[in-house]
């Protein structure tokens, strides 16, 4: 027999999609920054005719990657992630083409931080790193006080099953 666990129901907030929005513009506009440098490079010095091609085949998709990572996927991300926390599992679950579930025990717990960068400061969000043996979880963008609630929450269920 085997336990039978629920799919984690706490989703990330919507604020989410603008910060990831601003980073993946930030992102493509610097690529697409040096890939139009390399072709005016290109054109000024006249390099060889299938450098030109080369620069101008990836400079389209990037563009058509931008457009994807920019305008939809944001918003996917966001409607998929979804995790919970109790005094055995943190449960994540996220992908809306490839979905992921990871069940952490409690026991492998062995850190918990909040991080939080200029664009998650604006919005009044954090992400919880979960350190365990050999490998490490997050829970991206989150408000804040459910950030420092879940963060005690988890150290305290982890700590309580160190002490068993």
């Amino acid at each position: 027999m085997y336990l039978k666990i629920e799919a984690p129901q706490r989703s990330i907030s919507k604020e989410a999609v603008k910060v990831w929005r601003i980073t993946e513009t930030l992102a493509n506009a610097g690529i697409l920054t040096v890939l139009g440098i390399l072709y005016y490079l290109h054109m000024r010095f006249e390099w060889k005719e299938w450098i030109g091609w080369i620069i101008l085949g990836v400079l389209i998709l990037t563009v058509l990657f931008a457009i994807w990572e920019i305008l939809f996927e944001p918003a996917l991300k966001q409607k998929y992630w979804r995790y919970d926390v109790d005094e055995n599992f943190i449960q994540l679950k996220y992908g809306a083409l490839k979905e992921v579930n990871e069940l952490v025990p409690m026991t492998k717990v062995q850190s918990v931080e909040l991080n939080q960068g200029p664009f998650l400061r604006k919005y009044g969000l954090y992400s919880i790193q979960i350190g365990t043996m050999g490998s490490g979880h997050a829970i991206p963008a989150i408000s804040e006080k459910e950030a420092f609630e879940l963060r005690d929450q988890i150290a305290h269920y982890a700590k309580i099953k160190e002490v068993e």
